[in-house]
């Protein structure tokens, strides 16, 4: 078989798997849309838009790294697929519920906690197949396309929700989130997803690994890696301040700029705009043969692009408009190059708990940045929060700088201890 075909064989099988996933994720996108502006209209309270974060963050953290080595034993096609039908029967629970009428905040917390337990087990495995499904030297393009097309849904999402909350009741756009979610699983139903092969799990039940040492070894495999581990401090260090500010949005559009859902749509947008924009760059160029300089220079680029968020009066709503759609043009140059140097270099069989450990463990600081946030933005006000936030992303981006470890980031690993009898992990070049 010549080269061209292979390639194209493996783009063809690929093709149809990121396919499902943008279809779950355009009636995902809209329906979270809508969710979001029914809580901020009912209650205009920023504790509860933070205690609806912490609903979609906190099952992520707790369970994420469970949800990765779990996936590391299970087929990971059949994980997607419950993982979307899972969110599918809730999200007509709460279609009935709007239906009837007896829909309740707490019950909007429900959904979005049962959304990010999906996610947990679906995010990993998605990624961890695509080190499978994808030639190495593309890794890094295919992570620019896929921060492209989350950014395409999210250009696309919120003017059609605030369109359709304008022409048709909320339950019925739930309705159209189950509806996408069967159509993804249908799609998945159709194409082979490759497994990593594990030895380990072949023989006796005595002897095979238990979920518990399992994860065990995906700790020890993440703590291991300085440059990882010191890079993950960092995102835990940005993640508590940034996304506080990122879930109050709506409470600045309300209270401070006085906007209804069609201006949060317009932040959406051009929010999705810039990260079509940055994926866009990154899929084309690659970012820089260190990858560390690319991530350091964006996220530093980034704290700058944010500022005026926190700065523009009520009056020039444009400017915030504009640090949105800045700080998510870089959003796609900090987060794709550090993906492709995992995908690239984690062993296939490890890459669902290295991913969620990841996860949880760069966000495991948001809760207590939201519990902070929602008091704190009620009592002063949302701006103060995006200053510091995009303080904090100017001085991480430049302190990374300064650390070789860091810069040297999917160049090298170190060697890593022998998890359960296995030869131990060599120097590694990285991959991306």
């Amino acid at each position: 078989m010549t080269a061209p075909l292979v390639r194209s064989a493996w783009a063809r099988r690929f093709l149809v798997v990121w396919a499902s996933q943008a279809v779950s994720l355009v009636g995902s996108s809209v329906a979270g849309f809508a969710l979001v502006w029914w809580l901020t209209q009912a209650t205009g309270s920023a504790t509860v838009l933070a205690a609806s974060a912490l609903a979609s963050t906190l099952p992520l953290v707790l369970l994420g790294p469970l949800a990765g080595a779990l996936v590391d034993r299970h087929s990971r096609r059949m994980v997607m697929m419950a993982a979307d039908a899972f969110i599918a029967v809730v999200s007509a629970w709460l279609a009935y519920l709007f239906w009837a009428g007896q829909a309740q905040p707490w019950h909007v917390f429900v959904i979005m906690a049962v959304r990010a337990l999906g996610g947990a087990f679906h995010w990993p495995a998605m990624q961890a197949s695509t080190s499978l499904m994808v030639p190495r030297e593309q890794l890094s393009r295919i992570a620019g396309m896929n921060q492209t097309v989350q950014a395409v849904m999210g250009i696309l999402a919120p003017p059609l929700g605030a369109l359709l909350l304008s022409l048709t009741p909320i339950h019925s756009i739930m309705l159209m989130d189950v509806g996408t979610a069967a159509i993804a699983i249908g799609l998945l139903t159709t194409v082979a997803v490759p497994q990593p092969r594990r030895d380990d799990l072949a023989g006796p039940a005595a002897a095979r690994p238990s979920v518990t040492q399992d994860l065990r070894a995906g700790v020890r495999y993440v703590l291991g890696w300085r440059a990882l581990a010191m890079l993950l401090g960092l995102a835990a260090l940005t993640n508590a301040v940034v996304n506080p500010a990122m879930t109050l949005t709506p409470i600045l559009v309300l209270k401070h700029f006085h906007g209804g859902a069609t201006h949060l749509a317009a932040i959406n947008s051009a929010f999705g705009f810039g990260m079509v924009a940055g994926g866009l760059v990154l899929a084309a160029w690659g970012g820089f043969k260190r990858r560390m300089l690319t991530v350091s220079l964006a996220m530093a680029a980034g704290g700058i692009l944010l500022l005026p968020v926190g700065l523009a009066p009520s009056g020039r709503f444009w400017l915030a408009i504009a640090g949105f759609a800045g700080f998510a043009f870089v959003l796609p140059i900090i987060n794709g190059p550090i993906m492709a140097v995992i995908q690239a270099t984690v062993a296939p069989e490890m890459q669902g708990r290295v991913t969620t450990l990841m996860i949880s463990l760069a966000q495991v600081t948001t809760p207590l940045g939201l519990v902070v946030a929602g008091p704190l933005a009620d009592a002063v006000g949302v701006r103060p929060l995006y200053i510091v936030a995009a303080l904090v992303c100017l001085a991480v981006g430049l302190a990374s700088l300064a650390v070789p470890d860091l810069q040297r980031f999917g160049e090298r690993r170190p060697a890593l201890a022998p998890v359960r009898g296995e030869a131990p992990v060599g120097l590694t070049t990285g991959g991306r």
